[in-house]
C-alpha cells in the first residue's frame, strides 16, 4: 500500500541493502576528531559513541577517548568507570601512559575506549597549575599512537570550553560538531567557531572543522529543516548528507549499556549512523577552514 508508513520501511529497507554493500578502505593514517559542542542535549555523546561503533563495524580500528566527567561514552560502550577505575584524569594529572588505562569494548574487538572516571570534574582546577597544561592529552595521545596504531581517535568533550576541551582541541586534527535540528543549537556556535580560531591560532594549527552532523531531525516540523538549511548554506562542504531523525532506540541504547548499533542495528537511528560513518570515513580530509 502506497502510506507514509509503507514508504518509510521500504525507504529502510533499500538503505540496509545499500549499507550491506559498501566497502571502506582505510589508509592507515590515523585521523583524530574531537566531538565538540558546548551546548548540552545535542547529542554529542550519542554521536560520538555510535559513529565510533559504526566505523569498527566497517572495519575500522577506533579508540574514543571519554573527556567528559560523566562517563557517558564509557557506559555506552560497555566500559567499567568505576570511581578507582584507572582513567583519563590520571593520564592528565598524573602522566599515566595512556596504555595503561585504554580498555577494550565488549561490543567489537576493533573498539577501544580511554574511560572517564567522576575524578576528572576536579581535573579542570588542578589543569591549572601543571605544566604545558593545554598539551597534556596531546602528547599522552602521540606515545599512544607510535606504539598502538588506529584509524581513528574520537574525543568525547564535555559541553564546556574549558581546559580539558582545549586539551582535545590541541590533540585533535579536526573538529567534529553535532548540531540539533533546533533554534537554540545554533546561537553558541559562533563562539564554538571563535575558540577553535583561536586554538588554531595559538595552539593548533592543524586544527580544522571538517565535519558538522544533524542530529534530532524532526522531519515533520518546518523549523528542523530551516535549520538544517541554514546550517547547510554557511557550512556546505563540511555538514554530512546523513541526518539523524529523532528515535527511541537512540535514547533506549545506552540504559542497556551498549550503542544503537548493538541494541538495533537495523533501526532508523542505527542505518543513520552507520550512513554517516560511511561518509566520515570515505571523505577526504579537507584542508583547513578559516
Amino acid at each position: 500500500m502506497d502510506t507514509p508508513l509503507a514508504r518509510e520501511l521500504a525507504d529502510l529497507s533499500a538503505r540496509r541493502r545499500a549499507l550491506e554493500a559498501v566497502t571502506v578502505e582505510f589508509s592507515g593514517k590515523t585521523r583524530v576528531l574531537t566531538v565538540s559542542n558546548q551546548k548540552g542535549g545535542v547529542g554529542k555523546t550519542t554521536s560520538a559513541v555510535n559513529i565510533a561503533s559504526a566505523l569498527a563495524g566497517l572495519g575500522a580500528t577506533v579508540l574514543v577517548i571519554d573527556l567528559d566527567p560523566q562517563g557517558n561514552a564509557s557506559t555506552a560502550l560497555g566500559v567499567p568507570h568505576n570511581a578507582d577505575t584507572p582513567s583519563v584524569y590520571d593520564v592528565l594529572i598524573d602522566e599515566f601512559p595512556l596504555a595503561e588505562i585504554v580498555q577494550p569494548s565488549p561490543e567489537n574487538p576493533r573498539l577501544f575506549c580511554a574511560p572517564s572516571t567522576i575524578h576528572l570534574a576536579g581535573a579542570e582546577i588542578e589543569l591549572v597549575a601543571q605544566v604545558a597544561r593545554e598539551h597534556r592529552l596531546r602528547r599522552a595521545l602521540e606515545d599512544y599512537l607510535a606504539e598502538h596504531p588506529v584509524d581513528f581517535v574520537i574525543i568525547d568533550c564535555p559541553p564546556s570550553l574549558g581546559l580539558l576541551t582545549i586539551n582535545a582541541f590541541t590533540a585533535a586534527t579536526e573538529v567534529f560538531i553535532p548540531i540539533q535540528c533546533e533554534y537554540y543549537a545554533l546561537e553558541g556556535l559562533s563562539q564554538l567557531l571563535g575558540s577553535i580560531q583561536m586554538i588554531q591560532k595559538h595552539l593548533n594549527p592543524a586544527l580544522h572543522l571538517s565535519t558538522i552532523l544533524l542530529t534530532m531531525f524532526d522531519g515533520r516540523t518546518r523549523l528542523a529543516q530551516q535549520v538544517a538549511e541554514e546550517v547547510r548554506t554557511h557550512f556546505p562542504t563540511q555538514v554530512l548528507d546523513t541526518v539523524i531523525p529523532r528515535s527511541v532506540r537512540v535514547s533506549e541504547a545506552p540504559s542497556f549499556g551498549q550503542t544503537v548499533i548493538a541494541y538495533d542495528g537495523q533501526s532508523a537511528g542505527a542505518i543513520a549512523y552507520r550512513e554517516a560513518a560511511v561518509e566520515i570515513a570515505s571523505r577526504v580530509t579537507q584542508s583547513k577552514e578559516r
